[in-house]
């Protein structure tokens, strides 16, 4: 009696192992030295280290004109479909969201700073992203990584971390216009409350991230979300669930409103080129780094994968443009995954399904004040700062003309200014240092191609 009872139990046991031996076999989480329950923790992990992309990418493209509810649900769409395209197709436990770099070169730089209206900013994005799928899959990629200097590449990431920081701070008020003569910008109210909130905010997550507390920046956010609730009456209390959309009432839907002829125009397809360069480096050496902490880079330097990475990567940016999000490239926080010992696409595909659930929480992108995003993106831009340890010192021709290109992404708010200030210094000096056999032909035409657009009066 007691086995007839006990019979049904193992049948349905049966079916589970069955499942969970077709996943194992499927990621080769064995294989790979990970357990399913490990690959699960990583991801959730992985997922608390990132999530504060739903609030910060919204906050940046609300204040070019583009509906914050829609954008929440669109960068929860976008991180889903990237994350489970790695997870799945690439098998590589590294998650994919839009990236906070290049959403506020589409924000700042192309809407607010070209005056160009959101529709032809998504059509860029789409743009880019068909582009970077067609490099990615023709090999080009490789051969643009042979031939851009390394400087100009890593200055670039230097100078949109730089940028980064000028937002934010200026979005807080601690840096502000000077109205008076002198230099153009002045210190702010360093006693007022947001910009209080913001350096406590980013010093606390300085400390979170030293002791590797999981969902440290999500958690700062979250916290100065409440205080502001608390003591700041501009920041109300909405709700937290809602039914996904994609546009807001009385308004168009972002799906496929992306304006491609105008993203087409002369004086925007160099913005689409820098967004494109910027995310070759950015991908590369993302999925470079997580690939190795991950063990799946061999004695030889090949990624597993690593051509399925980088389209998986790029294709996520066309999506994006489809439903109206930022431009998407690989997390660098998926280290945190790796870290908790992600080895697999499990991890990838847990933090995608997650993100899928997080979309019907759209209401509490707009209960989170800037000063709570603010931190968060200076911690981003000071980790791009970073870049400046991986160039060239001894090449002072090559490390100078990308800190020149840094500089001036910053000084002028342009980051296709400083990449043409960049090229041209180093073709430049290259000349006059008489190191021709350094120059190649790539290097050389975008230098002439950048220097004709700026001297002919293209430029925005």
């Amino acid at each position: 009696m007691m086995e007839q009872q006990l019979q049904p139990s193992a049948g349905l046991g049966e079916p589970i192992a069955v499942a969970e031996g077709k996943i194992d076999q499927y990621f080769q989480i064995t294989a790979r030295g990970s357990t399913q329950r490990r690959e699960v923790v990583a991801g959730i992990t992985t997922f608390l280290a990132m999530v504060y992309s739903v609030f910060v990418v919204p906050g940046m493209l609300g204040k070019a004109g583009f509906d914050v509810s829609a954008v929440f649900v669109a960068v929860c769409l976008t991180t889903a479909f990237g994350s489970l395209l790695m997870g799945l197709w690439a098998r590589l436990p590294i998650a994919v969201g839009c990236a906070i770099s290049l959403t506020a070169f589409t924000a700042f730089g192309l809407v607010l700073g070209k005056g160009l209206s959101p529709a032809v900013a998504l059509g860029a994005v789409f743009l880019m992203g068909l582009v970077f799928t067609a490099i990615s899959v023709t090999g080009v990629r490789s051969w643009i990584l042979q031939n851009l200097p390394s400087g100009v590449a890593h200055g670039t990431g230097v100078g949109i971390g730089l940028f980064l920081l000028l937002i934010a701070s200026n979005d807080v008020g601690l840096v502000v216009k000077n109205a008076g003569p002198g230099l153009p910008v002045a210190l702010g109210h360093i006693t007022a409350f947001p910009v209080v909130m913001s350096i406590v905010g980013l010093a606390a997550i300085f400390g979170l991230e030293r002791r590797r507390v999981p969902g440290g920046i999500l958690l700062v956010v979250v916290v100065l979300s409440i205080i502001g609730l608390i003591f700041d009456p501009a920041v109300k209390f909405t709700g937290i669930f809602a039914v996904p959309a994609l546009s807001a009432p009385g308004h168009a839907s972002l799906i496929g409103a992306m304006d491609i002829k105008g993203a087409l125009s002369m004086a925007v397809l160099p913005s689409v080129l820098a967004l494109v360069m910027t995310a070759v480096f950015d991908a590369t050496g993302t999925i470079r780094a997580v690939a190795g902490q991950a063990g799946q880079v061999n004695e030889k330097g090949y990624i597993h994968n690593g051509g399925k990475a980088l389209t998986a990567d790029s294709l996520s940016s066309i999506f994006a443009g489809l439903v109206g999000g930022a431009p998407a490239a690989a997390y660098i926080e998926s280290t945190v995954g790796t870290a908790a010992g992600a080895r697999t696409g499990l991890t990838a595909v847990v933090v995608g399904l997650l993100f899928l659930a997080v979309i019907f929480f759209s209401p509490l992108a707009g209960l989170v004040p800037s000063y709570a995003t603010a931190p968060a993106l200076m911690y981003v831009g000071l980790l791009m700062l970073g870049s400046v340890s991986r160039m060239h010192m001894d090449d002072t021709v090559d490390a100078l003309a990308g800190l020149l290109c840094a500089v001036f992404i910053v000084l002028t708010c342009n980051i296709v200014t400083g990449i043409m200030l960049g090229f041209c210094t180093l073709v430049i000096g290259r000349v006059v240092s008489g190191e021709f056999c350094k120059l190649n032909f790539g290097t050389v035409a975008i230098a002439v191609a950048l220097a004709v657009f700026y001297g002919g009066g293209w430029a925005i």
